[in-house]
């Protein structure tokens, strides 16, 4: 990959440094450990030793906003990709969490910065649970590479089977490839609400379709969260 790389030992977010340096070229950024990993919606995200924690920081010219859902299929559809060359097959819940077996096995959180309909700066993190040992809170929710497979990975083997496929740009259709409940009943809930509806396809912008009362809504990801 023809960018910088920083490796560091702890950071509180690879995001935020990645923020912080505001660098004018594009960087990946790598920790063994963050103090104060995010995920979507503000979310706390526990990054201990032994996971992959990486931010990518690219620059993109004349890239339109309209198009930034491509951004996280790309980054979606790389983490699974990666997943699957260690012969571990990962679902997506939409948006942005990668699953195994129902449980999240890494969470993305993408900030882009734009201007005149036009992302100047793109920062994807990704936390990939690979070695790190998961509090036991989080034993019915979450799971690592480790667990599933009862072994220790080479953290660095993983890091560039990853950074191989961020190289590659992917289609929806590979992005939709990982999505296992197209068709069947889901739970969108909001703050205060929550309710049934058939999950139908996934537009081009991101937005889910879904079938409400024999109604077609197209649905934000900043709107709800999804449940199975």
């Amino acid at each position: 990959m023809a960018m910088r790389i920083i490796k560091l030992e702890e950071v509180d977010s690879t995001n935020e440094f990645c923020k912080r340096e505001n660098c004018k070229d594009d960087v990946l950024v790598i920790a063994k450990r963050q103090i104060g990993g995010r995920g979507t919606k503000g979310r706390s995200f526990e990054s201990f030793d032994g996971g992959l924690y990486v931010s990518v920081m690219r620059h993109p010219k004349n890239f339109k906003a309209e198009n930034a859902f491509q951004i996280l299929i790309d980054g979606c559809v790389a983490v699974c990709k990666t997943l699957e060359y260690f012969d571990i097959t990962p679902a997506i819940r939409w948006s942005n969490d990668v699953l195994v077996d129902g449980k999240k096995i890494c969470g993305t959180l993408i900030e882009n910065s734009c201007s005149n309909g036009y992302i100047t700066r793109s920062i994807v993190g990704s936390g990939i649970n690979v070695n790190n040992i998961l509090s036991e809170t989080l034993s019915d929710i979450a799971v690592s590479m480790r667990q599933i497979k009862g072994k220790n990975y080479d953290i660095d083997e993983v890091l560039n089977v990853y950074i191989s496929n961020l190289e590659k740009h992917f289609a929806l259709s590979d992005y939709k490839r990982y999505i296992n409940w197209l068709g069947k009943n889901v739970i969108l809930k909001t703050s205060d609400t929550q309710k049934i509806v058939l999950a139908v396809d996934i537009a081009a912008d991101g937005r889910l379709i879904v079938e409400d009362g024999g109604k077609i809504l197209k649905i934000s990801s900043a709107e709800v969260s999804l449940r199975f």
